[in-house]
């Protein structure tokens, strides 16, 4: 059990705000380890807040100017976070209310599978097709922009679409350059995610217990740290290359997942 937490962790922490998915690589792992602890899926939802407090750490300079801006008065600051909580709003409505069908019916390999390849072509045709950039800052973003954003993060709802792919790609074919495209995406992350772990642990409140406290512990400093290690990288990355790398391994892995089920 040791072993695949921590092997889930590390796979929480590098692939959480890489476009391919970490819920669905979560739900193929376990599926594929028989991963059922500890205990149960509070251990999954746990190591979530991880990356969140990664992005908040690697940002903490941006959030504090922020906060402090909004406390002062700052237009810009003030319009940066009310895009942001537009950008949210969507996901909050139309998760809370698809809750349950999304969790029975969807988070299942065979969706996953679909979603990743379907998503790894949809990010090689955005990539080829999408128009030239026309905001490159993020304090370019308008209210109208963010709300759009906010509708095109609801198809992450799907297991295996990528709440980062969603809201990257779909920035892009707004007109967003790809480095403001994704640095919004890692803001916008922090109150969607955090929502939606304090959502699932209210739900999975139950499962908890002293016993599995020091394995929880260590699977949330493992995402921590690799999603530290992660986000910095691809920041990187993406400012000279584009995002088909990951759409190619989107295909192969859903592809390889969807054989692995049919035998």
């Amino acid at each position: 059990m040791i072993f695949s937490a921590i092997l889930l962790s590390l796979i929480e922490g590098i692939t959480e705000f890489l476009p391919v998915s970490s819920t669905g690589h979560l739900i193929l792992l376990g599926d594929i380890l028989h991963f059922e602890g500890p205990p149960g899926k509070a251990f999954e939802i746990i190591i979530q807040l991880g990356a969140i407090l990664a992005i908040c750490c690697l940002y903490h300079r941006k959030l504090t100017g922020i906060a402090k801006g909004v406390v002062k008065r700052n237009p810009a600051d003030i319009r940066f976070a009310t895009g942001v909580l537009v950008a949210f709003l969507p996901a909050m409505v139309i998760g809370a209310a698809s809750h349950e069908f999304i969790k029975r019916e969807l988070f299942n390999p065979v969706t996953v599978s679909i979603a990743l390849i379907v998503g790894g072509i949809a990010i090689l045709l955005i990539e080829r097709f999408k128009p030239a950039p026309r905001i490159h800052t993020l304090d370019s973003f308008s209210l109208p922009l963010c709300l759009k954003i906010g509708f095109l993060q609801c198809l992450a709802l799907i297991p295996g679409t990528s709440r980062s792919g969603a809201t990257i790609m779909g920035s892009l074919l707004l007109g967003v350059e790809r480095k403001a495209a994704t640095e919004f995406s890692f803001f916008l992350a922090i109150p969607t995610m955090f929502a939606a772990t304090v959502f699932d642990l209210y739900k999975n409140w139950h499962d908890l217990n002293a016993g599995s406290l020091l394995l929880i512990a260590m699977g949330f400093g493992i995402a921590f740290i690799t999603a530290l290690v992660v986000v910095r990288v691809l920041i990187a990355y993406i400012t000279h290359h584009g995002f088909a790398p990951f759409a190619w391994y989107r295909i192969v892995l859903g592809s390889a997942m969807l054989l692995y089920l049919w035998h």
